[in-house]
């Protein structure tokens, strides 16, 4: 699929009802040689940022549940080079990862808020040809 590139998101068809995946919206952030990568951007993990034990000095501030691979850390999605850095632009003005430092800073000063950042815990990973396949046969289609 040419048109399957960083920027553009996908929803689950029928086919994946009673899946993880049913209902979900999908973010493409990466999509190469290696594979393709992407979150989950309409369903909440159920906490948020200061339960986590590691954050608990954080204020609260909504975590996404990015996809079922890696759980065990955060990923972020951000519209703010400006004070977070280390990015890579994904699209016009939407950034992939960061200093998570800053990103915390940012949320606690609330010099941004989730309109400029989402965290994820977990993201969806295909190998190489993977979602390809799978758009073929329609568990998904690009919106």
């Amino acid at each position: 699929m040419r048109n399957l590139k960083a920027g553009i998101t996908i929803k689950s068809t029928a086919l994946l009802n009673g899946s993880f995946f049913e209902d979900t919206s999908i973010l493409i952030v990466e999509h190469d040689e290696a594979g393709t990568t992407g979150f989950v951007t309409n369903k909440s993990f159920g906490k948020s940022l200061h339960e986590l034990i590691e954050f608990n000095h954080s204020k609260p501030f909504p975590l996404m549940d990015g996809g079922p691979v890696d759980r065990l850390h955060l990923f972020v999605l951000h519209k703010r080079p400006d004070i977070i850095e280390g990015g890579k632009q994904l699209t016009n003005g939407l950034y992939l990862g960061g200093n998570m430092e800053q990103v915390i800073e940012a949320i606690n000063n609330v010099s941004a808020t989730q309109e400029d950042i989402q965290l994820f815990i977990g993201y969806c990973g295909w190998d190489v040809g993977e979602l390809e396949a799978e758009l073929e046969e329609g568990s998904w289609c690009i919106q």
